[in-house]
């Protein structure tokens, strides 16, 4: 089977090395620099979101994804995030990776100025350029995934982006994958789609449950996040009812015509 998570970190890395020849890493660090100044007192923090929402739901904004195609291709970051903040998520997920996903830095810049609730870049970060990039288009969090990176580098990453006042999101798929978690995590993610062939499935998040408790005992426990193919109000109840306070959902929402107002309509349905 095509692994598709090694096809999108060599891209990845040829595109980072692109976007350093026109604009170099210490030109990245003198602007978050200033930003980081300036906005310091202005920090959304996505985890105090979570823990205050009665939903916790984490709206993706995404164009496409490497196993659907197209979701919703015209999708506009100057509607959606606003309808979604409107529809009452609690924070926001948009994807800026363009080769995979349709995404750009732009649609987070873009969408940046339009709400108040936290935005996490969703892209694959395997380095400290990329935070940068976050810092200065306005994110609040960033993803970091167990499946792209050492624990080393993880945790050089998590501790570069708490620097730049970003809280990291760890996403796990695998029992493997869970020494990663330590305290200096914000939240842990799990995802519930193979990064490798892309099959999802939500009952990966219930299998790693347990696991995960035992895992962040006698630590301040991460905040737990299920990630991908939730479609029903009945499984974010039970995905809730075994500890976990954050759902990011997307696919569900982008696939319709006003991803807002189903995005309502399943809180509704959820209440």
């Amino acid at each position: 089977m095509k692994d598709i998570l090694s096809e999108i970190i060599l891209h990845k890395q040829a595109e980072i090395a692109l976007q350093q020849q026109a604009v170099s890493l210490e030109q990245l660090q003198e602007q978050a620099e200033a930003i980081v100044r300036e906005n310091a007192p202005r920090h959304r923090s996505m985890k105090q979101a979570l823990i205050a929402s009665p939903t916790g739901i984490i709206a993706e904004f995404k164009r496409r994804s490497p196993s659907k195609g197209w979701i919703n291709k015209t999708a506009q970051a100057e509607k959606i995030p606003t309808a979604y903040e409107a529809a009452g998520a609690a924070a926001l997920s948009i994807l800026t990776d363009e080769q995979f996903f349709g995404g750009t830095l732009r649609d987070l810049r873009t969408a940046r100025p339009l709400v108040n609730i936290p935005i996490l870049r969703k892209d694959f970060i395997i380095s400290r350029y990329q935070l940068l990039q976050a810092c200065i288009t306005g994110a609040d969090a960033v993803l970091l995934i167990a499946a792209c990176l050492s624990p080393e580098q993880c945790n050089l990453l998590t501790a570069q982006a708490h620097e730049l006042g970003l809280e990291v999101l760890l996403e796990i798929h695998s029992p493997s994958e869970l020494p990663y978690i330590n305290k200096e995590v914000d939240m842990v993610g799990v995802n519930n789609r193979n990064l490798g062939s892309f099959v999802t499935d939500v009952e990966n998040s219930f299998r790693l449950a347990e696991q995960l408790h035992h895992a962040t005992q006698g630590t301040e426990s991460p905040l737990l996040v299920s990630e991908s193919g939730i479609s029903h109000p009945e499984t974010l109840h039970r995905l809730r009812a075994v500890g976990f306070r954050g759902f990011l959902i997307g696919e569900t929402f982008m696939k319709t015509e006003h991803p807002g107002e189903t995005l309502k309509e399943f809180i509704t349905h959820n209440s």
